[in-house]
């Protein structure tokens, strides 16, 4: 079997999870199949580096004593905002000679800078990604997916999405049981497919700044299932369709259908995510009226049917222990 270096680069500000989260799967996996990977983390200096949680962490050797590895990874933190520029020499000199190149978060800022995402389409932390366009602009940046593979290189969003894409990164190499068997004993989920959102509706739109609108936001929420049609949203918020459509738009930053769109999408992924309804019931909930209905909607948007991600999203459980 071949062994795959997996390579981590540590420098001072850098996030622990965005470290440990990936080790640990291709940690786990190792454990399932001996000798797959062989991982080492490396920094400038070989000097211990400090985390943005404080916790310390120290690398096996220097960047300038680093091989080539299969899989170069490439956490964020803090330390990204105003990173070393022999750090960022390195990685221009270096990193393009790996197999895989994966950032998390944040560390999708340091590889822009090194050139390694021009005309890549890319993503990290939502917060981070009109921040990402503007300063690259030849990069073309995805701000929805939890992470994205263009080629030898994945990019990522923050912290947890790491880990989905490492376990993504393991099936492709071993195969979907040792994937299985790591997120089992990690106690997560096999696999948020890449394309699902990073963030909920709540947080992609905007909070209108006039009472009515705000908590009429909060009422949609609340109920899906309801007729949220214009014409019963306005009446509810005391303004005519018309004038309630633009005052919507204006103050969220969609109009109300997409808004009501991306409520019951949420809302039905949550649904099939933590409870045990069927998929007519599910879609009734949440104001899909039929199966169908619902199917068209998560095809459009995140790629695949209610019963797949249904099927993906589940939380793995450990087997129960013979008595």
């Amino acid at each position: 079997m071949e062994q795959r270096e997996v390579l981590v680069v540590l420098f001072d500000g850098v996030q622990a999870l965005d470290v440990s989260g990936p080790v640990e799967v291709f940690h786990g996996a190792s454990q399932g199949e001996p000798g797959a990977y062989r991982i080492r983390t490396a920094g400038l200096d070989g000097t211990p580096v400090r985390t943005t949680s404080g916790l310390t962490l120290v690398p096996d050797l220097t960047l300038a004593e680093a091989g080539v590895p299969h899989t170069l990874l490439v956490p964020g933190g803090q330390g990204t905002r105003d990173p070393d520029p022999r750090l960022i020499d390195w990685l221009r000199g270096n990193a393009h000679r790996a197999r895989r190149k994966v950032s998390v978060c944040s560390g999708a800022l340091l590889l822009a800078e090194a050139g390694l995402l021009d005309g890549r389409r890319v993503t990290t932390h939502w917060m981070l990604c009109e921040t990402l366009a503007r300063r690259f602009p030849a990069l073309r940046v995805d701000p929805e997916p939890i992470y994205v593979r263009d080629g030898d290189v994945a990019t990522s969003a923050g912290v947890t999405a790491g880990i989905d894409l490492a376990l993504a990164l393991v099936e492709e190499d071993l195969g979907r049981d040792v994937a299985l068997a790591v997120a089992r004993h990690l106690v997560v989920f096999l696999r948020r497919p890449g394309n699902q959102t990073q963030f909920s509706v709540q947080l992609a739109a905007q909070t209108a700044e006039r009472r009515p609108l705000r908590d009429l936001q909060q009422w949609i929420t609340e109920h899906p299932a309801a007729d949220l049609s214009v014409d019963a949203l306005a009446d509810r918020a005391g303004l005519s369709p018309r004038h309630f459509a633009r005052a919507f738009r204006d103050e969220v930053g969609m109009p109300p259908g997409r808004y009501v769109d991306r409520v019951r999408l949420e809302a039905a992924r949550r649904r099939l995510e933590d409870t045990a309804d069927g998929i007519a019931q599910v879609s009734r909930h949440c104001g899909y009226g039929t199966p169908e209905a619902m199917r068209r909607a998560f095809l459009r948007v995140l790629g695949t049917s209610p019963a797949e991600y249904r099927r993906r999203f589940q939380p793995a459980r450990p087997p129960v222990p013979a008595a």
